[in-house]
């Protein structure tokens, strides 16, 4: 409950809109509310969220994991709001990253209300944390939307596990699991708190490119 009044209060002041920690993942359209609004680092504007039970047996947790060096180091709340909630497309959240490094990264999902299949729960392909990562695409091919998905066609995903959650539950994945969330079809925020920590992360000996992140750069630029 302590977490959920600051989530709402951060989202509903806008922190972070000017310094871009704030955006929408699905693509702003000018007029129209977001759908798939996204803070960054929301500790950075509600530090009390890092003294909570929550942050420390996400920590402990990840430590029995990954090993006793192992930490929680950033976070980023995503909020689909009441009705217009769009779906989060299927994506591995290494497709994000610095692609020159081999990361140590587990991301611990935090529904702050039920998680359900009416509002946005999490669904997994079991065992893709095993693949490499597959090829990505800025959301429907659009270079200027922050947000990424499995390029279409290039997957199967029918056999996908949904994840029901209590308020207060977790789920926990490494970078390359896939994963996918529905719109938001009910009459309250669907609130996720998203805590990521683990390992430092290696250079790698052999060199990756990420295509799709230069495209996204190269709009930006422009």
């Amino acid at each position: 409950e302590k977490a959920r009044k600051v989530y709402d209060r951060l989202f509903q002041t806008k922190v972070g809109r000017d310094s871009g920690d704030q955006y929408d993942l699905a693509g702003h359209e000018e007029g129209k509310p977001a759908k798939l609004e996204q803070l960054l680092n929301p500790s950075k504007y509600a530090p009390e969220l890092r003294e909570t039970l929550m942050w420390h047996n996400a920590e402990k947790m990840l430590k029995q994991l990954l090993g006793p060096e192992a930490k929680l180091y950033s976070d980023h709340a995503i909020n689909k709001p009441a009705r217009v909630g769009v779906p989060t497309p299927w994506h591995q959240d290494e497709a994000y990253w610095d692609p020159g490094l081999e990361h140590f990264e587990i991301s611990v999902w935090i529904p702050l209300q039920p998680a359900t299949l009416q509002n946005g729960c999490m669904n997994f392909i079991p065992e893709s944390h095993r693949l490499a990562v597959i090829p990505h695409q800025p959301i429907n091919n659009d270079p200027r939307i922050t947000g990424l998905e499995v390029v279409p066609g290039t997957f199967d995903f029918s056999n996908a596990v949904a994840c029901e959650l209590p308020p207060g539950g977790a789920t926990f994945h490494p970078g390359r699991t896939l994963h996918y969330t529905s719109a938001n079809l009910t009459d309250q925020p669907r609130r996720a708190l998203i805590l990521m920590g683990g390992l430092p992360a290696r250079a790698l000996a052999t060199l990756r490119r990420f295509e799709w992140l230069e495209r996204q750069q190269a709009a930006r630029e422009k």
